[in-house]
């Protein structure tokens, strides 16, 4: 009975962690740093295709409001290393990471999975979170740039 009980636990637990709750979701009319009409067309809908992958990827680590968690997973919002490091900040979400980083004067050092996205998909999150919670680049990432990355 208790590993039957400690069975269902750990299913509900694993569930909700990776569950969609549309009203926690991140997203770019909750979150943009500067008003729309600042932003060219192109990045705004690169922006609300990067939403969507940062919503079903990103979210359960770096966490709806893009501060992550302390000591464990970096921040996103207001993320110096982000913004200072374009080639590395890229490179991370295209192949992964392993080894330390500091981000806003903290050590990390939790490794982050590849998640096989396409180099779209990898310049359309960078798009949004680099425009997103404190965040500014107007400088549109393209799949082009993230193509010419390697390892």
């Amino acid at each position: 009975m208790k590993q039957l009980s400690f069975t269902i636990l750990s299913f509900i637990l694993l569930w909700s962690c990776n569950s969609t709750d549309k009203s926690k979701s991140a997203t770019t009319s909750n979150n943009p740093t500067k008003t729309e009409a600042s932003l060219s067309p192109e990045l705004q809908e690169s922006m609300q295709r990067g939403a969507e992958v940062y919503n079903d990827l990103c979210i359960t680590c770096h966490l709806p409001d893009g501060k992550g968690v302390p000591k464990s997973f970096p921040p996103l919002a207001n993320s110096d290393y982000l913004l200072n490091n374009r080639v590395k900040s890229i490179r991370a979400i295209k192949y992964g990471l392993s080894g330390e980083i500091i981000v806003n004067g903290e050590i990390y050092n939790m490794p982050m999975a590849a998640f096989g996205l396409t180099n779209t998909e990898v310049a359309d999150v960078m798009n949004y979170i680099t425009n997103s919670w404190g965040n500014q680049n107007l400088s549109l990432i393209t799949d082009k740039e993230v193509s010419e990355i390697k390892p």
